[in-house]
Parts: structure tokens; C-alpha cells; sequence
């Protein structure tokens, strides 16, 4: 466990709350080896029924931190890669709570959870388009099968930002409230779902969800193989220079 990824069960409701605020929750290694062990920790134990996912501060995640990737002694894409597939695997109900910017795979890791209740501040994007990269967290198949192909096209290709109204009209979340009432709502409604017994929800959330997990493991593949070729390309490599320079990408003159 790591200071930035906080756990504690409530009842049969483990929340997990990732606590970056300085840094508007961004993931750092550290963080992805956090996810990691507490997704699969709460898989194995029976007095935990079920999961809520939050942000402490104003956002929920601003995505990965890019300073992660010059850390010594460490792999943030074998970190970052075991981190979705703890997420993917897990097999009980997991409600998230989401705020603020939800950016990238701070986006991405929404779409696997059962039940996403949003504030009326949340600001979602899918940057990568944007950045010159490929999507991540199995995205690329778990938007589709959530909102459709032709609705997370548009998503994906425009790296448009999707204030609360237009994901609650898209499907992606469930209800939007008023920040400051949005962790009581959700942690609510977990522990609603957590006076079941955990071998019930667990055979739910197989027969809604788990059966999908072949095709999430074949998308996580193909977005793997896709982000090797992106990633440090003449396009990424733009990208990021015109972010640190603040102006506009030119993608034409490469």
C-alpha cells in the first residue's frame, strides 16, 4: 500500500480513495502498484463486498503523471498494465464517485466500474488523440459496450471534454449531485448493495460483466501493441512539447 492510495472497510464497503490532491490525483508508479495490490486484496477477502472508487479534493484523477515515467528503478507500464488488469479482474461490485477532471485513465478506469455517480463539477476527456497516443485500461472495447461504437468514436476521436449533463445523457455515468453531496450518495448506495451475500453479487457481476473479460484482455493487448508504437513518436513527441510550451500542437509538418 502507498500513502497516495488510501483503504478502509466500512462495513463490507472497502473505499478506496486515491489521495493525491496536490497533484490533482494524477498516478504516479507508486500509485499503480497501490491500485494494484488493493484490487486484488479485496478480491480475495469475503468481508469486503463490495468496492467504492474515489478522488479526495476537488478531482477524482487527472490521469497518469507523466513524471512517473522517469522514476528510477521502476516500470510504470508493467505497473500501470498489472494496476487495469487488477481492475478488470475484480469480480464484486465496484461504485465509483468521480469529480472534478476525470482525464485519461483517470477516465478510462470509470468504465469499469458497475455504478459511476458523478458531481456536477466532473469535466471527463479522453486525451489521447490529443497526445498522439492510443487508448488504455481496455477502454477501447469497455466505452463501446457501455455507450455504443458510434458514441465512443466521437469520444475518442474529438478528445472532446464531457461535462456531468452530457455523460449522464451518454450512459457513462448513473446520476450527477451536487458535490458536496455525491460521497454520501455513492457510499450509500454501496452500502446498500454490500447487506447481500458476497457469493450472489459475485455471480452477478460474473454474469453482467466478467464474461466480458476475454475481449477487455484481447483490447488491453491491442492498446499495448498500439501505445509501443505511439509512444516517443514524432506525434507524441509534438504533443507533449507544445503542452510544455503552451500552444497549439501543428500535427501536419511531421
Amino acid at each position: 500500500m502507498t500513502q497516495y492510495i488510501h483503504s478502509e472497510n466500512m462495513d463490507g464497503v472497502l473505499v478506496i480513495s486515491f489521495n493525491r490532491p496536490q497533484k490533482k490525483n494524477a498516478i504516479n508508479s507508486a500509485m499503480w502498484a497501490g491500485i494494484r495490490d488493493v484490487f486484488r486484496a479485496a478480491a480475495e477477502d469475503d468481508t469486503i463486498v463490495c468496492a467504492l472508487l474515489c478522488g479526495n479534493g476537488e478531482h477524482f484523477c487527472a490521469g497518469a503523471d507523466l513524471a512517473s515515467f522517469g522514476e528510477p528503478d521502476t516500470d510504470p507500464q508493467a505497473l500501470f498494465n498489472a494496476a487495469a488488469l487488477a481492475v478488470a479482474e475484480f469480480d464484486k461490485p465496484l461504485v465509483a464517485a468521480a469529480q472534478g477532471v476525470a482525464v485519461g485513465g483517470g477516465a478510462t478506469v470509470l468504465f469499469h466500474a458497475d455504478i459511476v455517480y458523478a458531481a456536477d463539477t466532473l469535466r471527463l476527456r479522453l486525451p489521447f488523440a490529443s497526445l498522439g497516443l492510443a487508448p488504455e485500461w481496455g477502454s477501447s472495447y469497455m466505452l463501446q459496450a457501455n455507450i455504443g461504437a458510434q458514441k465512443a468514436a466521437e469520444l475518442f476521436y474529438t478528445a472532446e471534454w464531457v461535462d456531468a449533463d452530457k455523460a449522464l445523457a451518454l450512459g457513462i455515468i448513473a446520476a450527477v449531485l451536487p458535490e458536496q453531496e455525491l460521497r454520501g450518495h455513492a457510499l450509500a448506495r454501496a452500502r446498500e448493495i454490500a447487506r447481500w451475500p458476497v457469493n450472489s453479487l459475485r455471480e452477478i457481476k460474473r454474469s453482467l460483466r466478467m464474461h466480458h473479460l476475454p475481449a477487455i484482455k484481447a483490447a488491453m493487448a491491442a492498446e499495448q501493441q498500439a501505445m509501443a508504437r505511439q509512444a516517443g513518436s514524432a506525434e507524441n513527441i509534438e504533443a507533449i512539447t507544445a503542452f510544455m510550451e503552451k500552444r497549439a500542437p501543428d500535427f501536419r509538418n511531421l
